[in-house]
């Protein structure tokens, strides 16, 4: 009996020498530095990403330079249409959709209106184009590259449009394209853009388009479902269209050019 109440003791002294369990510290977001977090872990880690790129070529001028100066200018009778935007845009073929237009792809993945706004001489007026087609907003929303209102959103859509008119460049405004959390890696990207932001921000779009007699490009209708979202099979990640929304966009985009050109 004394044996067994000897061990005892020496067992609870032996976990009473043992070093307190310090609690596993919860996960912690990436936040850019000086910059609060957006709650949005992925969102955090790609501007903490981008910080050498934001403070040395803020609009990414150098993404295109060269391919600009190798750029003849439009041919007598040419309808260059410069696509302009995001990564909705960069990723698009161009060639594959628009057989024989040669059409022009001035898209850059991640970027928001001031980037673009920065880079809008370079990459559209300096190259003449008859017409520039113009996708952007939806990563304005997001905030990757800092909190955007919508007014500041639509101010920028507003200069693109003086800007290109001044010059005597034809504008077609494309709505936001709806998102859709259908597959789990579309979760982030949808949670990023309030669907209620996309249909304020597309309301004024369609408006300042007609009050300033601009064509106004409806990708959001063909592309949205019934809940609102960006329909099934049209995308993986729940905001880039893949070949079939592509296929969807290419021919509205086709008819919204030349209604800019009449």
């Amino acid at each position: 009996m004394h044996k067994i109440i000897l061990a005892l003791v020496l067992v609870v002294r032996a976990f009473a020498q043992q070093p307190a369990q310090t609690p596993t510290p919860a996960p912690q977001l990436v936040p850019t530095p000086g910059i609060p977090s957006t709650g949005f872990p992925s969102l955090d880690r790609y501007r903490a990403s981008r910080i050498a790129m934001f403070t040395g070529d803020f609009g990414q001028l150098a993404r295109y330079r060269e391919a600009n100066e190798k750029l003849a200018p439009p041919a007598a009778g040419e309808n260059r249409v410069i696509f302009f935007g995001d990564s909705i845009t960069d990723m698009w073929n161009l060639d594959q959709y628009f057989p024989g237009k040669h059409y022009i792809n001035r898209g850059i993945g991640g970027q928001t209106t001031p980037q673009m706004l920065v880079r809008f001489r370079q990459d559209v007026i300096d190259l003449k184009p008859r017409v520039v087609v113009i996708l952007a907003g939806t990563n304005d929303i997001a905030g990757n590259t800092g909190p955007m209102r919508n007014a500041d959103i639509e101010a920028n859509y507003a200069s693109f449009a003086e800007l290109a008119r001044a010059h005597g460049i034809h504008v077609v405004l494309s709505s936001v394209t709806p998102v859709s959390n259908y597959t789990e890696e579309s979760k982030n990207l949808f949670a990023q853009r309030p669907r209620e932001r996309i249909l304020q921000l597309n309301q004024w779009l369609k408006g300042y388009c007609a009050e300033n007699k601009i064509v106004y490009l409806d990708y959001f209708e063909a592309l949205v479902d019934g809940k609102g979202m960006l329909k099934q099979g049209l995308s993986k990640d729940g905001l880039h269209p893949n070949d079939s929304g592509y296929k969807i966009m290419a021919p509205l985009a086709e008819r919204a050019i030349g209604k800019a050109i009449e």
